[in-house]
């Protein structure tokens, strides 16, 4: 399910800032961005994270700024540097050359300087204000999802209910459909009784087969009961997506039956309708958790 939360802190001694974006997915998939005083903790900023979203790709953000430091954050080897710039200065001495920011250049090479933060370097303090902002931004991100899901409940009872009247109506039909298949056997095999002999027994009981293939009564008790399954389970108030999305599979399959063995242009056409609604369902099914 999509959401997005946003915390900052800040503080005479840092400024934390905290982004949480999840996009849909069938599964939790976590990528964490943080900084590396904050490696110790990736197993228990994945586990705070997993224990509120449930699913959904999650990309969260964490960045953490001190505003002062005692001793500066990385380490400068001084012999090495100035033994960079004279090879730099001597370099350009002898091609008759200048080489701008020759002070950058010399920074910028290789073991000049290291990063001294390490990965347990944070103190408990900072940490503590770091997980209350993740905490803050990922509840903010609950907070969208809820909304959208809101959202998405009601749409949702408005596609099932398209169904659902769809339903009734093929119920409506039935009897006409059935009455005009009655009447185009009688019709159409009158004339063909009268001038062929045949087994009765054997006419009756093809007739009997003929009628249950074409019959739609259990499809239609099957359907009634997987939607009225349906609106139950999106009343509950639950995490129930993946059971939405298998309740709508056993819709799909039982519409299209109907729709098989209708042969009736009315019904085929009500059929159509409530795929087109069952479809917009299946679209946003990875949206509920």
């Amino acid at each position: 399910m999509t959401g997005y939360g946003v915390a900052n802190l800040e503080n005479d001694t840092f400024v934390i800032h905290a982004e949480v974006k999840t996009l849909n997915s069938k599964f939790l998939d976590l990528s964490l961005k943080y900084p590396r005083q904050f490696a110790d903790k990736e197993i228990e900023i994945r586990n705070l994270i997993s224990e509120r979203l449930e699913r959904g790709k999650v990309n969260l953000t964490l960045d953490f700024n001190t505003k002062s430091y005692d001793d500066l954050p990385i380490e400068i080897n001084e012999v090495l540097f100035r033994k960079y710039l004279q090879k730099y200065k001597s370099l350009a001495s002898q091609a008759g050359e200048t080489i701008p920011d020759l002070v950058k250049l010399a920074l910028q090479s290789p073991n000049v300087s290291t990063t001294t933060i390490t990965e347990k370097s944070q103190k408990p303090e900072e940490w503590g204000a770091v997980k209350k902002v993740l905490l803050e931004a990922v509840d903010r991100c609950m907070g969208y999802r809820e909304d959208e899901g809101a959202a998405l409940l009601e749409k949702f009872e408005e596609n099932i209910q398209v169904i659902s009247e769809g339903l009734n109506r093929i119920k409506e039909e039935e009897p006409r459909r059935k009455q005009k298949i009655k009447d185009k056997i009688r019709n159409h095999f009158s004339e063909w009784m009268q001038e062929h002999d045949f087994d009765q027994n054997r006419f009756e009981q093809e007739l009997i087969y003929y009628f249950e293939k074409l019959d739609i009564t259990e499809e239609i008790v099957r359907l009634e009961t997987h939607i009225n399954y349906f609106q139950k389970i999106l009343r509950s108030g639950e995490s129930q997506g993946k059971k939405l999305g298998f309740i709508s599979q056993e819709i799909g399959r039982e519409i299209n039956t109907i729709g098989s063995k209708a042969n009736d242009v009315v019904i085929q056409q009500l059929v159509i309708e409530m795929k087109d609604e069952l479809e917009k369902i299946k679209e946003q099914s990875l949206n509920i958790l």
